[in-house]
């Protein structure tokens, strides 16, 4: 599922309101609220247009339990959620539940918007995917519920690869390029063996983590960027070498229409977020007309050897700090995200919140291949300053400066670790 980073979270308004609570409610575990008589669990249109049943599944469960409780949804497209929750925790009229990209959150928890939970209190938390379970905790504790997950694949066009005598997609690194080259030699300087935009930071940063790399380190306390490190250094040059070698579209995009480029037909693969193959093949998007059952996911093979970690998107269900009934809000995250709902969601076509259920989606040809990408993950720093990172585009900036040559990829690195160490540990 596509999601839009919303970093530097427009929350300056409501830091006074929320530091005045100080330290009211929400120590994990806490039993504030456990007698309310009325909740409010704000989710975005996808649950509300993909798996209603499973909301009033949770709905039920919980008014189970506590008889005569009034449960009110509340439903808000990607674009414009953060907007009107910001200005709601600005008040004194909250929601309890509300759900958050993951890459959401960080900005909110260090902003102290939501209550510290108890990991205990949920069915699936001793498995939760390390790339998710990352995206809820800031500074020792919890904040929030992994919900479900999206991972990143390769996909490629099995016609174009059959045509250079490739039949099977690669399970090596080695066997891709190989592949590749074969298809570049033949398709001419014209047409993308692989369409990777340069700005893409999630393809780019999963051959730094898979070369042992990081974008930033901690220690005690402090987070300090690691792009010049050996290991970072050794991704990124790997990353310039597909850019060089089998991207010939414009150097300077981004992933954001990609998927509508793959659809133009120009190119024979991508590293993306697994719907968009699916999406590059819609007759709408489809313009070359040979798309349609000639697409194949896989897992994307790394240069180390191993299976290439992928960036876990996803969404998180937190609570206000400023909710009165945190209790039965985590009653009803735990009803909707636990066992039982986790299998909904996983019907539906939804990664699961955990290792345990993702491990069963391996036995099944339809889903092995996003989940086995999925089991691989890395997440971005958990750092104060993440959000002014993001903001500033420093990493979008540095590959745009290696993938056209403007600067060497240890000048790149070097003035984007620079540039980050500013702002990363930044409040």
């Amino acid at each position: 599922m596509k999601r839009k980073l919303i970093s530097a979270i427009g929350i300056a308004g409501m830091v006074v309101s929320i530091a005045a609570c100080g330290g009211e409610g929400g120590s994990g575990g806490s039993d504030k609220g456990a007698d309310a008589k009325e909740l409010t669990v704000w989710l975005t249109v996808d649950a509300q247009n993909n798996w209603p049943e499973l909301v009033k599944a949770a709905d039920a469960a919980v008014k189970k339990k506590h008889p005569g409780l009034k449960i009110n949804h509340e439903y808000y497209g990607w674009p414009d959620k953060n907007a009107k929750l910001d200005a709601v925790l600005a008040t004194d009229k909250v929601p309890d539940v509300v759900e958050m990209g993951n890459t959401e959150m960080l900005g909110y928890m260090v902003k102290g918007a939501f209550a510290p939970l108890d990991p205990a209190e949920f069915d699936t938390s001793d498995a939760w995917l390390d790339g998710l379970k990352a995206s809820v905790t800031y500074d020792g504790k919890t904040y929030g519920v992994p919900y479900y997950a999206g991972g990143r694949v390769a996909n490629w066009r099995g016609d174009v690869a059959a045509s250079v005598g490739v039949k099977t997609p690669p399970k090596t690194y080695k066997e891709l390029t190989a592949a590749l080259d074969k298809i570049q030699k033949k398709q001419g300087d014209k047409f993308s063996a692989w369409y990777q935009p340069t700005r893409d930071w999630y393809a780019a940063m999963s051959f730094v983590y898979d070369a042992g790399g990081a974008i930033a380190t901690e220690s005690g306390g402090q987070w300090k960027a690691s792009l010049s490190s050996p290991e970072s250094l050794k991704g990124l040059k790997e990353f310039k070498n597909v850019v060089d070698d089998y991207m010939h579209g414009d150097k300077t995009k981004d992933e954001s229409d990609r998927y509508i480029v793959y659809g133009q037909g120009k190119s024979a693969m991508i590293f993306a977020a697994a719907w968009e193959g699916a999406t590059a093949e819609d007759p709408k998007n489809d313009k070359s007309g040979k798309l349609k059952g000639n697409l194949e996911n896989f897992v994307m093979p790394g240069p180390s050897g191993k299976n290439m970690p992928v960036f876990l998107g996803g969404s998180d269900l937190a609570v206000p700090v400023k909710s009165d009934a945190q209790a039965l809000a985590t009653e009803w995250i735990n009803a909707f995200t636990g066992s039982s709902g986790q299998k909904g969601l996983m019907a539906k076509g939804n990664l699961p919140n955990n290792k345990t259920d993702l491990a069963t989606l391996k036995n099944d040809p339809k889903t092995a291949v996003p989940a086995t990408a999925a089991e691989s993950n890395w997440f971005v720093p958990m750092a104060p300053g993440w959000g002014q990172v993001e903001k500033a585009q420093i990493l979008q900036t540095m590959l745009q400066s290696i993938g056209t040559g403007k600067k060497s990829v240890e000048a790149a690195a070097k003035e984007a670790d620079a540039a980050i160490d500013k702002v990363i540990n930044t409040k």
